[in-house]
C-alpha cells in the first residue's frame, strides 16, 4: 500500500486548506487513518485520526474546532479540512494507515505517505 498526501501549500493566517490522503494498492476503508505533522526542529505529532468505520475520531487539542477529518463514501480518500489556520500549524503533514491501538501511536501504523508542506504565514 502506497499512501500519498496532497493539498498542502502556503496560506495566510485565518485561511483554509484541505489535505487529502489517497492510497494505491488498497482502499483506505480497511485502515485507521492518522494525520501527523512535523514542524522544523520539533518531533512529529499526531494531529487527527479516524477509525475504519468513521465513527471515532481524534483531534489534537490545539486543532479542535478548526480541523475536521472525514472519509469519502467510496473509501478511497481521507480528508483533513483545516480552517482558521495559524502560523503554528506550519509543518509537513503526513497521513498514515494501519491498525493502531490509539490514533497517536505512530509506531503502530503500517504505511506512511511522503508528506505535504503546509505553510501559514502573512
Amino acid at each position: 500500500v502506497q499512501l500519498q498526501a496532497s493539498g498542502g501549500g502556503m496560506v495566510q493566517p485565518g485561511g483554509s486548506l484541505r489535505l487529502s490522503c489517497t492510497a494505491s494498492g488498497s482502499t483506505l476503508d480497511y485502515y485507521t487513518i492518522g494525520w501527523f505533522r512535523q514542524a522544523p526542529g520539533k518531533e512529529r505529532e499526531g494531529v487527527s485520526g479516524i477509525s475504519r468505520s468513521g465513527d471515532r475520531t481524534y483531534y489534537l487539542d490545539s486543532v479542535k474546532g478548526r480541523f475536521t477529518i472525514s472519509r469519502d463514501k467510496a473509501g478511497n480518500l481521507v480528508y483533513l479540512q483545516m480552517n482558521n489556520l495559524k502560523p503554528e500549524d506550519t509543518a509537513v503533514y503526513y497521513c498514515a494507515a494501519g491498525h493502531p491501538s490509539w490514533f497517536t501511536f505512530q509506531d503502530e501504523y503500517d504505511y506512511w505517505g511522503q508528506g505535504t508542506l503546509v505553510t501559514v504565514s502573512s
